[in-house]
């Protein structure tokens, strides 16, 4: 298992890093275009659409994002990050303790069309924050992973309280605060080094949110990205538990799928976009 996820890994930064600092944005929107695909196809399948549905509804997910991509308006991207986020505090937030809809209902569908909004929101974001420049959009997903590894490390030394327990035993309430502490601790030290030793950090979201508002509340906002991450994360275990799946495919081995690898992003990207659009 753990040599699989490595080839996997190894084969991905060798196709991904190329793309992302090149500089040559038909190959990056082609890249980013198959991952909505392979989302929208994993999504599907986890609302209960059925494999050749699901399949049909990736294809026409990566077709519909292309166009998109090709004909959105300047002013559209702002409304579009902004309604994501609006959803993610007021419907799939509230259904970690209502729990999800029954599987093929009207309430079903209709979480599965908004859900397929948010993840076509996430991806434009990526597209946003790329041509913001291929450091900034790190910047931000490394918040995440940041959070991810500080949960993992503190929930295995200090965990006891559950996060959630009815969706992600393995979670716990002191993983989450690690998490969120290390991402506070690493964004003030790389906002420390960007006016220093490391001026290039000047081009990262911390930095910016920091030289914008301060840090009262750039580290409040960072809060909220490292909750919405958690959320994320929760919110695709419950939608795979629901379904009867421990990853939601296997397209990428060793790793399960698109959405496993981009579950705590999908919130935090069409935010992040939005408050860069402030800054």
């Amino acid at each position: 298992m753990l040599k699989t996820r490595v080839i996997t890994a190894v084969v991905l930064l060798a196709i991904l890093l190329p793309v992302l600092f090149l500089n040559y944005f038909p190959a990056f929107a082609l890249v980013v275009t198959l991952f909505v695909a392979g989302a929208v196809w994993e999504g599907a399948r986890l609302f209960g659409l059925g494999e050749t549905g699901a399949r049909v509804a990736g294809l026409l997910g990566g077709v519909l994002f292309a166009y998109m991509l090709y004909a959105a308006q300047p002013g559209a991207a702002r409304a579009l990050f902004g309604v994501a986020a609006l959803l993610w505090f007021i419907r799939y937030a509230p259904t970690l303790g209502m729990g999800l809809p029954p599987l093929g209902g009207v309430a079903n569908w209709t979480l599965a069309i908004t859900f397929g909004f948010a993840v076509f929101a996430a991806f434009f974001a990526i597209v946003g924050l790329y041509l913001h420049s291929p450091l900034y959009l790190l910047s931000v997903m490394v918040l995440v992973w940041i959070a991810d590894i500080g949960a993992y490390f503190a929930g295995k030394a200090f965990g006891k309280r559950k996060l959630a327990p009815s969706i992600s035993p393995g979670k716990s309430w002191e993983g989450a605060i690690g998490g969120a502490v290390a991402v506070l601790v690493l964004a003030a030290l790389s906002i420390m080094l960007a006016g220093g030793v490391a001026p290039w950090l000047q081009d990262t979201f911390a930095y910016r949110l920091q030289a914008r508002f301060g840090w009262g509340l750039a580290l409040l906002v960072l809060l909220v990205i490292v909750m919405f991450s958690v959320i994320g994360d929760l919110f695709e275990s419950q939608l795979k538990r629901r379904a009867g799946m421990k990853d939601s495919s296997n397209l990428l081995p060793g790793h399960g799928g698109v959405l496993d690898r981009v579950d705590a992003l999908i919130p935090v990207l069409p935010m992040a976009a939005l408050i860069s659009s402030w800054l």
